[in-house]
């Protein structure tokens, strides 16, 4: 059997993949809104690398109209708009050959429906782009793991050991599937999500992210009145006494930056941490408030050499992710010659 493994997010992508917004029960109110966020976080990444938007059939043109020219309309059959976990996670063999691994997806635990469109999405897209499909039963969302490429992978015990996403799966046989199909050869475990994520319960990329072999960036509240203060410095501690799959120690670049903004008469919070690395740059959600400044510095410093560029995304927010979510990165194969 071929030896597959997922490259981080910073290596060379060959394009990223998105989805149209289209979802009215979802939005309730923003959907306009939402859908101009959707399109300035494309038009930022195509300032890197080229974009890809899938959207619902019949809806192609009205997403075409607001990406402009610079980004790539395709249509197909979708439920939802969160293509971080109901796209293909994509790997790479030891000559550089890429493959997608469609794990299943539930819609984070049946929240919503339909989702039986988003469940065979992966499907689909590796079919269009040609790439070889290597099926899983079981239930993943990309949004709940970051790997660095070289064996090591975070997730959150929150998520992943949810009842409503592999109840028949014990910790170990999540984990043997994980190391199987990602390449990954150690797994780090953090007790816990954000407490307000109840959508996705606890999705990693909210909390942290490999920035660079052995270097981690960690949100971190600084409020005390944050309802994440001390639960982001458990996990934090769980990660300071780890080491990765190469045995070094980690660095850990704190994010004490939190933003709240109101979306509809409601408070909502947008997460830096929930960021894009692109080839060459990094797209960050923000809110528009003095502490976005703050937060892109500290990112800017762990992401050397790239151009971090801001993005609102408060309706985003609304819904539940932030520009990590809404996106897919396609890594460039390297085929041997």
């Amino acid at each position: 059997m071929t030896a597959y493994r997922m490259p981080a997010e910073w290596s060379e992508h060959e394009g990223c993949l998105m989805a149209w917004p289209t979802r009215v029960d979802l939005w309730d109110g923003v959907l306009d809104q939402v859908q101009g966020e959707y399109a300035q976080v494309a038009r930022a990444i195509a300032e890197f690398e080229p974009v890809t938007m899938v959207a619902p059939p019949g809806y192609g043109d009205a997403a075409r109209a607001r990406c402009g020219d610079g980004v790539d309309v395709l249509e197909l059959p979708l439920d939802d708009s969160w293509f971080r976990d109901s796209a293909p996670l994509f790997v790479l063999d030891g000559d550089g050959h890429r493959a997608g691994v469609d794990f299943r997806f539930n819609a984070w635990g049946r929240k919503h429906h339909p989702y039986d469109s988003d469940d065979r999405i992966s499907a689909l897209l590796l079919d269009h782009l040609g790439v070889e499909r290597l099926p899983s039963d079981m239930i993943l969302e990309g949004g709940a793991i970051t790997v660095d490429g070289e064996g090591t992978l975070i997730t959150t015990e929150q998520c992943l050991l949810h009842p409503n996403r592999n109840p028949d799966l014990s910790r170990a046989e999540i984990e043997a599937e994980l190391k199987s199909l990602l390449g990954v050869e150690k797994v780090i475990w953090l007790p816990y999500g954000g407490l307000l994520d109840t959508e996705t319960d606890g999705h990693v990329d909210g909390v942290c992210a490999f920035a660079a072999p052995g270097k981690v960036v960690v949100s971190l509240p600084a409020d005390p009145a944050h309802a994440d203060h001390a639960r982001m410095r458990a996990n934090r501690a769980v990660l300071a006494a780890s080491t990765d799959a190469k045995g070094r120690p980690l660095e850990i670049v704190d994010v004490p930056q939190t933003v709240f903004t109101e979306v509809t008469g409601g408070e909502v919070e947008v997460s830096y941490l929930n960021y894009y690395v692109a080839n060459g740059g990094v797209v960050v959600p923000v809110a528009g408030l003095p502490a976005d400044e703050d937060a892109l510095a500290v990112i800017a410093a762990a992401y050397p050499g790239r151009k971090v560029v801001g993005v609102r995304a408060a309706a985003v927010a609304y819904g539940g992710g932030g520009v990590h979510c809404i996106t897919q990165q396609i890594p460039a194969a390297r085929p041997s010659a």
